[in-house]
């Protein structure tokens, strides 16, 4: 009992941070119908980002994630102004292509100035577990899930009350009612990219606090894209409820599947088998919206 119960809070906590990756991905969909493939070499970037302010500039911990904030917003801008925009118009195949071959631009920087394999980030979070009933959970999995939860409610509030948060939502509504309206569409579309990289940016850091800076962050962004399919491309109820979903399946799937099947890897496939099966089911996610188009 208590084997599971760790199991089933360990995974929750780690699919909220899914689903605050995913957030930024559906964002991004919303408001300009463009894939980011490359949201989890922008997790990757940040988190090395991380590391080289906190360990390497010696900052202190709250100067070090004020920078890599700032740093999120400006690669947002980056992105959104230099690459996607002269790309308005285009076919989307071009700008999906585009997203990709901006992951293995990303990947080749981190390559380059961060050669090691493995980097460990300064403790964040007390080390003393807690215990949940007969479970012993590490607090950096309860600040994750706490950290995550207090950034859904802040963008719930932003995305009801501020002006910008519901142009944000009209734009992913009806873009040329938004324009008619005398709304910089683009303006929304540079806020969106912001937005998704800065919550990148705060997911790697989680995921760095539980497992360290490695390339498998680039898996992260996978399996927030996965959470994202799951709930539905333009759902930010989907992206928050399909987070713990995958969370779950994966760490109970790593926990006893891997026992009974002698397979150690199975952990990493299960959220893409989940795609797979959601594709045939209900290829429009649990929440997204059902459309028909004439082809």
């Amino acid at each position: 009992m208590a084997e599971l119960l760790q199991y089933v809070i360990t995974g929750i906590t780690v699919g909220l941070v899914y689903s605050l990756i995913a957030l930024g991905f559906v964002l991004v969909w919303k408001s300009t119908g463009v894939a980011n493939l490359a949201l989890g070499q922008i997790v990757l970037l940040s988190s090395w980002i991380t590391y080289t302010m906190l360990v390497r500039a010696g900052l202190p911990l709250w100067l070090g994630f004020v920078v890599v904030i700032i740093f999120g917003v400006f690669l947002g801008w980056v992105v959104e102004r230099l690459i996607l925009r002269p790309l308005i118009a285009q076919p989307i195949l071009s700008l999906i292509t585009v997203t990709l071959g901006l992951a293995y631009f990303i990947q080749g920087i981190v390559v380059f100035f961060w050669p090691i394999s493995v980097a460990a980030l300064p403790r964040l979070f007390p080390i003393e577990p807690v215990r949940i009933g007969p479970a012993v959970v590490s607090q950096q999995y309860l600040w994750a899930a706490i950290i995550s939860l207090a950034l859904f409610a802040l963008l719930s509030l932003f995305f009801r009350y501020s002006r910008m948060g519901i142009a944000m939502r009209a734009t992913a509504d009806d873009q040329r009612a938004v324009q008619a309206c005398g709304i910089p569409v683009t303006r929304i579309f540079s806020r969106s990219w912001m937005f998704a990289c800065v919550l990148a940016a705060v997911g790697g850091v989680l995921m760095s606090s539980i497992g360290g800076v490695t390339y498998g962050l680039v898996e992260t962004g996978l399996k927030s894209f996965s959470v994202v399919i799951l709930g539905g491309l333009d759902s930010f109820l989907g992206a928050i409820i399909g987070g713990p979903i995958i969370g779950l399946a994966e760490n109970l799937g790593d926990g006893y599947l891997s026992r009974l099947i002698a397979w150690q890897g199975i952990k990493e496939i299960i959220p893409f088998v989940i795609i797979i099966i959601v594709m045939f089911i209900r290829p429009y996610g649990l929440f997204g919206e059902e459309r028909i188009e004439r082809i």
